[in-house]
């Protein structure tokens, strides 16, 4: 058995099925996955999870002339609410996040419910609610540094109904629901953003309960039904979210729309305090109104690897103010780690180089008989201190990472907008695609650097096209994703270049006292 060929054949097949997995991905396991996982969820919740007549919550919902009741604007959004006390309109004002036409964001999709929309039980009433204008203490608010208030009055023939909601200034609100007489009610957080939807990227609903676990339901695939126990309903896309917090649990209703996309409200037949927010999924943000809003940043499958990733990399971001450069960082973060596996893995791959003339001896000399053969190789291995399979696990674990990193920049509103040197915005491919071109080079300067020992034509002609391949494939992928690849090949480069250097002195001193 030759096995400096099955590392060949590992490494090959390593790269080459890494390319494939990630393209599998985007078509293909991530919707089955998440779909499964879904399944599962609901399976484990079969006790706390009811199938739910909504009829009642989506009947007579169409609202009659509805006028601006009160603006409320901000330095970095405007908000306006409307004459049945519904959030219609909320416009990100901070340039980063305008349309491609250069207009400011508008996060309310038309579709319905409203944030803050109520629908009642009793046909009466909803129909009231729906066609009975409120009145409010204040037409106008402007919000600086301070959390503002406004109180939203509606009469629906004998029962009041008072909204209090506290804005802040980071898109987190509060609201108060103060109920004359207890009568059951849904009020909703809205329908999820419709700005970033793509194939790539999940979106739709998450419901988190209070032990916990989390139910993520996709667009398409919503059912009727009732949770218990939750603590937050949200919707999102791929960058945004509308949601409602609540620190006692809360009766959650998911109601699909036409289209079968989740749309979710808080069931209650008392007074309620909710804690809300509409804006990006910034995890900073999210975590300072409170930590179990974090999992709303959902990166689809792969989630573990690329949260963590996202933690480490934030870290580094806000050392050193440039995202370009925390991926620098990390790339050199994770080298560090893996440097006594990569050392041993490099020096193997030396060796092997060295070995070859006595390993193509010992196969001439035991081609008929396998297992002397693989006894003999085996013998020479340890008589060198050389590992056939050294070269695989540094490139193994830096998969995980590389995958991880991925998907945090498909998912992560933070480097939006990232700048680095020429690069506009590090979650979009390059457009100059400089940075494909170095990698490729990059990648094709390490090839040469490398020790090899090839056996098989073949595999040859395989491995040297790989940095073409790679660089028709990443010119299309995020930059940022490309930047790290980029910085990886060049401090292998380096690395490679001094471990040539120390095992060439090494020899030769071993030749001088010969």
């Amino acid at each position: 058995m030759n096995n400096s060929g099955n590392l060949r054949r590992i490494i090959i097949a390593t790269v080459i099925s890494f390319v494939f997995f990630v393209a599998y991905d985007f078509f293909v396991l991530q919707p089955q996955m998440e779909k499964a996982q879904k399944t599962q969820t609901q399976k484990v919740e079969k006790n706390t999870t009811t199938t739910t007549n909504t009829s009642k919550v989506a009947s007579n919902t169409k609202a009659l002339n509805t006028k601006t009741l009160i603006e409320i604007s901000s330095k970095n959004f405007d908000v306006k609410i409307d004459s049945i006390g519904r959030i219609t309109s909320f416009v990100l004002k901070q340039n980063k996040f305008n349309t491609k036409k250069g207009k400011h964001l508008q996060l309310i999709a038309p579709n319905l419910p409203k944030p803050l929309e109520m629908r009642f039980e009793d046909a009466q009433i909803n129909k009231l609610a729906f066609s009975t204008p409120a009145t409010a203490d204040k037409s106008s608010v402007n919000i600086t540094d301070k959390p503002q208030s406004v109180t939203i009055t509606q009469n629906l023939n004998g029962l009041i109904v008072k909204k209090v909601i506290t804005f802040y200034p980071n898109g987190r609100y509060d609201i108060k629901v103060e109920l004359t007489k207890n009568v059951t009610y849904y009020i909703s957080p809205g329908y999820r953003p419709d700005v970033a939807i793509d194939q790539l990227t999940i979106h739709g609903a998450l419901i988190k309960k209070s032990d916990g676990t989390l139910e993520i339901i996709e667009d398409g695939d919503a059912k009727p039904e009732t949770i218990n126990n939750a603590i937050v309903l949200a919707g999102f896309d791929r960058y945004y979210t509308t949601l409602f917090f609540s620190k006692e649990p809360i009766t959650a209703v998911v109601v699909p729309d036409k289209e079968e996309n989740p749309t979710l409200f808080v069931k209650s037949d008392k007074n309620i305090e909710l804690t809300g927010y509409i804006g990006p999924k910034f995890v900073d943000t999210l975590k300072s109104i409170n930590s179990q809003l974090v999992d709303v940043v959902q990166y689809g499958v792969g989630t573990f690897f690329a949260r963590n990733l996202f933690l480490v990399l934030d870290w580094l971001h806000k050392m050193v103010g440039n995202w370009g450069v925390a991926i620098i960082l990390l790339v050199v973060l994770v080298r560090l780690v893996l440097f006594p596996l990569t050392y041993k893995g490099m020096v193997s791959m030396y060796k092997l180089k060295e070995l070859a003339p006595k390993m193509k001896e010992i196969q001439e000399k035991y081609k008929k008989d396998p297992q002397k053969l693989q006894m003999h190789m085996m013998k020479l291995y340890k008589e060198h201190g050389a590992n056939p399979l050294g070269g695989c696990l540094p490139l193994l674990l830096q998969i995980p990472i590389f995958y991880g990193i991925y998907k945090l920049l498909l998912y992560s509103i933070e480097l939006k907008g990232a700048h680095f040197l020429w690069i506009k915005d590090l979650s979009l491919m390059d457009p100059y695609f400089i940075l494909p071109v170095l990698m490729g080079v990059s990648m094709y300067i390490h090839q040469k650097l490398t020790p090899t020992n090839f056996q098989d034509p073949m595999q040859e002609k395989i491995f040297k096209f790989l940095p073409v391949i790679f660089t028709i494939m990443m010119a299309t992928f995020p930059a940022g994703l490309v930047l790290y690849w980029t910085t990886n090949n060049i401090l292998s480069i380096a690395q490679q270049w001094i471990i040539n250097k120390i095992m060439e002195s090494k020899k030769a001193a071993l030749k001088a006292k010969k």
